[in-house]
């Protein structure tokens, strides 16, 4: 199936490991000119050697508003538009259940939903002027089912998908398309399913085989397929939609 995004400028945040890593290479791989931002920089530079040397790296907390709208002045000098925006940064570490406080509620949401809401709205307008565009937040199933995930980052992620929801309308009128991809539980090196795996393999083989019909831990890759595919020409009647990528794990309730 031909995408049909070569070409397109694309900026992912949280890019420098694990799944946001995995889908700023496919769209490289797409042909697609890719910038990747994250907090530090070091990681950038590692990724940049994965991705290719083409592509740019901008250090940036996106929880800070500041930090977007310098991170979007520098995407508008240096590519002069911006096709696609990928919300790729947060973290599912917190607190167990019941055992919250003010400060670790902002904590996570600031990192996991406003982290992208900031994103969204600095690009905006860039992103207008390139209609059609589109953006894929990387939300996840815990925003959907009681998973036994934190409150927390599950609050955050489901805050994310409203948003992703509510905003499809109003940027439909302006040529953007909004759309977000909820992952299931992906194996990364170094994440927390290998560190799992590693600690209690046995166990790890009995969750997958109790809570997941295909068996089986998602590959980065995977969810980069669908985040590429929602992104493209082929997918263009689609907006303010959730793509669930989970091995069948979640059954909807």
């Amino acid at each position: 199936m031909e995408l049909e995004l070569a070409g397109k400028i694309v900026l992912v945040s949280g890019g420098s490991r694990g799944i946001g890593l995995a889908i700023a290479r496919q769209f490289a791989v797409e042909g697609c000119s890719v910038i990747i931002t994250a907090r530090h920089l070091p990681d950038l530079e590692a990724a940049r050697g994965v991705i290719g040397e083409a592509c740019a790296i901008y250090e940036a907390d996106a929880t800070d508003t500041s930090a977007c709208a310098a991170l979007i002045a520098y995407v508008e000098k240096r590519m002069g538009r911006l096709d696609v925006l990928v919300t790729c940064a947060g973290s599912g570490a917190s607190v167990t259940p019941g055992a919250e406080t003010a400060q670790e509620w902002q904590r996570v949401i600031s990192g996991n939903l406003f982290a992208a809401t900031n994103l969204v709205s600095a690009a905006t307008l860039l992103l207008e002027r390139s209609a059609p565009a589109n953006i894929v937040c990387i939300s996840s199933i815990c925003g959907r089912e009681v998973l036994g995930a934190p409150v927390t980052y599950s609050a955050a992620k489901s805050a994310l998908d409203a948003t992703v929801k509510g905003l499809s309308r109003p940027l439909a009128k302006r040529g953007i398309r909004i759309n977000a991809v909820s992952p299931g539980n992906v194996f990364t090196p170094g994440g927390t399913w290998d560190r799992k795996l590693r600690e209690d393999h046995q166990a790890m083989a009995e969750i997958l085989r109790r809570d997941v019909p295909l068996q089986r831990l998602g590959k980065p890759e995977e969810i980069a397929d669908a985040v590429c595919f929602l992104a493209s020409a082929r997918a263009q009647f689609i907006t303010g939609a959730n793509l669930v990528v989970d091995g069948g794990q979640t059954r909807g309730i």
